[in-house]
């Protein structure tokens, strides 16, 4: 016997007094009447609602008219059908009747009602009010509902969830309004829907298409569906799209407690709710982190909470200091951190038959996971958490720390995939963690480096008042090679030095520091700037040959630099300057004015056989001059002129010191956020007491001497300098000695009263004086070494019309 859906089609005969004469089996198995229930019965017995005029008289127009009649079953339940009507002639033309057909609404033949039967996906039809009208098996399965149960049903009775979305953040539209747009619009729609099945503890995703069921004129008589489980596609592509989110998100910085917070921030909330992030403290400083081997599973494991991350704003840590925390001998994280495998741990009871209660399509088969994994710890819900994962930080063989994937409020169960992604996630953090820390541990030793090289306190001296200011450049920038310099000079005159150096890190940091002894033992032999420019501009071409490679593979250390040179005399008040490619200094009147700097910055150092070129300027007392280096003035946002005039306006601000001065430039000029190091040296020229010199013309007779001692007594008798006679009376003996005998005319003596006592003999011969040891029967060759012995300090300062020798003692203080 054929079932009920090999019979699609039923047939009854009707005669013309509308009695049902002729019953087949297709209407049997349809309505479940029998040929003895209906034939000698009126056929509209058959029908649910009033009939249609004329029905089966006069039916239609057409010559097979078709209509939808709902009909009456026999258990008293409704059937719509598609209902035709034939008319029945006799071999005399004589009308016998109607032979009338009757299909269930929406059936098809047999074959294709059986593949919409068996289609693995979910289809279902819906009237315009929602109302189920059929569904197939694979949909039954889906809403857990039989299509006995659901027919006639409202959508939103059957399936309220629907009426809701899982993930209200994305602004998503409920699934059931989806439906009725479809069918108040007449327009299809395709998306994907998240949901929750019935008894299932994690959300599934369907691809779905809705559309319009129009009638022959175009009227929407219903709206049908299908869909198909993704799920596992669809979580995959969630998850690569955190991936694709950290590789853009995680290590933007090289700083380790902003790297951690990237990684607690990037997996929240689309993958866990609550992330946190421990670091061993000797990462957090940048040393090497502890073996893996000194994390035994019995010993008590101390780190610092660097970063934590909540789906609840009031849980947010922002970057900022740490929080110490332990883990205690045989806890999750502590044995994590010394096997360095992952742990999973689950709050849920494995379900029916020992298998997980996962979503379908995931990646529930236990061997999907690791060895020991997953683990059930119930105790893990009395801190509210459903799931946790656990993963140890580790680079490059070297363990930094341990970090936790928690859910709280969220029912899903965590898979062998979501493992895998945690690991992914934790490895790319802890690979930007590393070299952060090794960024910090060489960025501190070249600080260290540079800091160490650069005078720790500006030298004593009167000629000018100086304060000075270094910035390293913003935790994202390598320290660079900027530097300065305070220099005493003889004759009571002071070197200012300011310079960078070409490239950042530790091979900068020691090229400044061979520049500054570079620039300080040039200082001392009394070059005029623009020749000791030239001395260095030798050095550092050495130093770029020194630096060539041994081999094509080896890197080629970075060369070059900037330098500017000046020095200030007190006595005349005047400056000398050179730069070797160095922005030249801003030099302020007393009233406030700016002097201009009539020379032009020579080459950088290191291009080599170029000229400097060398100024000099009369001062008045209390000029201020703003040497610095570029990182001072540069900007994206402006030009270098505009900077300088902003760096003139912020040196006219009102302070009470130099020194506060100093740092009101630096807070005007410099960011918070800066990308290079700079330099700023201020001083503020002084001029010395014109009766604090005194010089005499010294003829070329050596019977002058004895008139040159006197003067000089005479003076510093007058200075109240009583003490220091002797000393002077024999220095200026032996040096005006030596310039009438080796020197060349004219002769010229000075004293000058500092905070030492200078003596200086000039002459016009270039031919300077060696210190040397006289034998014992010698007559001369001693003066020198008493000049040497007696005094602190001695020396000679070519001069363009020849040479001075010069000599200080040093004075009492307060004298």
């Amino acid at each position: 016997m054929a079932g009920k859906q090999d019979a699609p089609t039923a047939a009854v005969v009707v005669g013309p007094d509308g009695m049902v004469t002729g019953w087949s089996e297709g209407c049997r198995l349809l309505l479940g009447w029998t040929a003895q229930d209906t034939v000698g019965r009126p056929v509209t017995d058959l029908l649910v609602d009033p009939p249609p005029p004329g029905f089966p008289e006069g039916y239609g127009t057409g010559p097979d008219p078709t209509g939808f009649v709902p009909l009456r079953h026999r258990d008293g339940s409704t059937v719509d059908a598609v209902v035709t009507a034939h008319p029945l002639f006799g071999p005399d033309g004589r009308a016998l009747g109607h032979v009338v057909t009757a299909q269930r609404w929406g059936r098809r033949p047999v074959i294709a009602d059986r593949a919409f039967e068996q289609c693995p996906f979910a289809l279902g039809a819906y009237d315009p009010e929602l109302r189920f009208l059929w569904i197939n098996a694979s949909s039954g399965r889906v809403i857990a509902h039989s299509e006995e149960q659901v027919l006639g049903k409202k959508y939103r009775e059957v399936l309220p969830e629907f009426d809701r979305t899982l993930f209200p953040e994305r602004d998503d539209k409920p699934y059931t309004d989806k439906l009725a747009e479809v069918a108040r619009t007449g327009e299809p729609a395709r998306l994907i829907t998240v949901f929750r099945p019935r008894g299932s503890n994690y959300a599934n995703a369907w691809a779905t298409s809705i559309w319009p069921v129009r009638d022959g004129e175009g009227r929407v008589l219903a709206v049908a569906n299908w869909g198909f489980d993704m799920s596992a596609e669809y979580w995959a592509r969630q998850r690569l799209l955190i991936l694709n989110e950290a590789s853009g998100g995680i290590g933007r910085t090289l700083d380790v407690i902003g790297t951690a917070q990237e990684l607690a921030t990037t997996p929240v909330p689309g993958f866990v709710d609550l992330v946190s992030v421990d670091l061993f403290d000797e990462v957090l400083r940048g040393e090497e982190p502890p073996s893996v081997s000194a994390c035994t599973p019995g010993k008590t494991l101390g780190l610092s909470r660097a970063a934590q991350h909540s789906a609840k704003e009031d849980a947010d840590r922002a970057p900022g200091p740490t929080t110490p925390v332990t883990h205690a001998p045989g806890s999750v994280a502590a044995r994590c951190m010394a096997t360095g495998r992952s742990t999973v741990e689950l709050a849920a009871e494995p379900g029916e038959g020992g298998e997980w209660a996962f979503g379908p399509g995931l990646a529930a088969d236990p061997a999907h996971w690791p060895p020991g994994n997953p683990v059930i710890d119930e105790s893990i819900a009395e801190d509210g958490l459903t799931g946790r994962i656990t993963v140890p930080l580790l680079a490059r063989g070297a363990l930094l720390g341990v970090v936790a994937f928690s859910r709280l409020d969220r029912p899903e169960a965590f898979t062998a995939d979501d493992l895998i992604l945690a690991e992914e996630l934790t490895a790319k953090a802890a690979v930007a963690i590393d070299n952060a820390r090794r960024y910090s541990r060489e960025r501190t030793t070249a600080l260290t480096l540079q800091r160490s090289l650069l005078p720790q306190r500006l030298p004593s001296q009167e000629a000018v008042e100086v304060a000075s200011r270094y910035l390293p450049g913003g935790t994202g920038a390598e320290v660079g090679g900027d530097w300065f310099d305070v220099i005493p000079l003889s004759g009571a005159r002071v070197a200012l030095v300011v310079g960078d150096v070409v490239g950042h890190g530790l091979h900068a940091s020691a090229s400044m520091g061979r520049l500054r002894t570079a620039v300080r033992t040039l200082a001392d032999v009394d070059l005029p700037p623009e020749e000791l420019l030239t001395h260095l501009d030798d050095l550092v071409l050495h130093l770029a040959s020194d630096l060539q490679p041994a081999s094509p593979f080896q890197p080629t250390g970075e060369t070059g630099a900037t330098c500017l040179y000046a020095v200030y005399d007190p006595v005349s008040r005047r400056l000398s300057l050179a730069s070797a490619g160095h922005p030249l200094p801003l030099v302020i009147s007393p009233e406030g004015t700016r002097t201009p700097v009539p020379v032009h910055p020579g080459p950088p150092l290191g291009i080599g056989g170029l000229p400097f070129e060398a100024t000099e300027l009369e001062l008045p007392e209390g000029s201020l001059l703003a040497l610095y280096t570029d990182g001072l003035v540069e900007s994206r946002e402006r030009d270098v002129d505009q900077r300088i005039a902003e760096l003139q306006r912020a040196l006219h601000h009102p302070a009470t010191s130099l020194e506060a001065l100093c740092g009101t430039v630096i807070d005007a000029m410099l960011p918070d956020r800066r990308t290079d190091d700079a330099a700023l040296l201020l001083a503020r020229t002084h001029a010395l007491d014109p009766h604090h010199v005194a010089d005499w013309d010294v003829e070329p007779d050596t019977a002058q001497v004895p008139h040159a001692r006197k003067f000089a007594i005479d003076q510093v008798e007058a200075w109240g300098l009583e003490e220091a006679s002797f000393v002077t009376e024999l220095v200026v003996s032996e040096l005006v000695t030596n310039a009438i005998r080796y020197g060349e005319p004219p002769i010229k003596l000075r004293l000058i009263r500092d905070t030492s006592l200078i003596c200086e003999v000039s002459d016009t011969s270039s031919t300077a004086p060696h210190l040397r040891r006289a034998r014992a029967f010698d007559e001369g060759g001693r003066g020198l070494l008493l000049v040497a012995q007696l005094t602190q300090g001695w020396g000679t300062r070519h001069t363009t019309n020849g040479k001075t020798i010069w000599c200080a003692q040093t004075l009492p203080r307060g004298r």
